[in-house]
């Protein structure tokens, strides 16, 4: 399809997504139905507090969405990390623009085995990218994947985070980068959280003050996967 500028999505494209945006929980994300004030919250966050200050994603997962994240993924179409990370911009929460300095953005890392047979992390080209538009700087190698866990697509949520609770650590060399920090953790695909919430714990647990989780698209509560 033709589109009008490089990094951009054709018509049908485009409305074929559900970008994301305000009223949302201020904690998850998730929309909501009414703007119910600054800070408010869903009743699941409510109920069980995320381990991150705030979760954002620019769209909803969808079969374009979907298409543009494999695409990333798996068909090696590295650009695809620019018009992403464009997207996720407009939805950097207001605390970590204000953070200024003390904000570091984090990828989520993958496994060496995994990083040596797909030859990168998406997530560490969208970081790239975020952190040039944003003046953020983004630090790829502070949070390692030290345990090499099966995919968690066929998954449920609890089997999820059992699968994960202890597949992430911090380089002890780079530490001391994090304290006091606020950091921007990025992924592709927010599901169910299972991974984000064990990449915020051992961030949170090596100092960083809080973490913003900020994604490509977003698994709604009636979306199937």
């Amino acid at each position: 399809m033709i589109v009008s500028e490089d990094h951009a999505f054709c018509a049908a494209c485009w409305q074929g997504m559900r970008f994301l945006g305000d009223p949302c929980c201020a904690a998850c994300g998730v929309p909501l139905d009414h703007d119910e004030g600054e800070g408010a919250r869903c009743g699941a966050c409510l109920a069980d507090p995320p381990h991150w200050s705030s979760a954002r994603a620019a769209v909803a997962y969808g079969d374009i969405s979907a298409a543009v994240a494999m695409r990333l993924k798996y068909g090696r179409r590295t650009g695809l990390a620019l018009l992403m990370a464009r997207h996720m911009a407009a939805r950097v929460h207001a605390d970590v623009r204000a953070s200024g300095a003390q904000a570091l953005i984090v990828p989520v890392p993958l496994h060496r085995w995994r990083l040596w047979n797909r030859g990168f992390n998406q997530s560490v080209l969208v970081a790239g990218h975020l952190s040039r538009a944003l003046d953020i700087p983004t630090d790829p190698f502070v949070l390692k994947r030290v345990k090499r866990t099966k995919p968690l697509r066929d998954l449920k949520p609890r089997e999820r985070e059992r699968t994960v609770a202890d597949a992430f650590a911090i380089d002890p060399a780079r530490a001391e980068t994090l304290r006091g920090r606020t950091v921007l953790l990025i992924d592709d695909v927010h599901t169910s959280g299972a991974t984000a919430k064990a990449c915020a714990r051992t961030l949170r647990a090596a100092g960083a003050t809080s973490i913003h989780l900020l994604c490509w698209a977003r698994v709604l509560k009636d979306d199937v996967r």
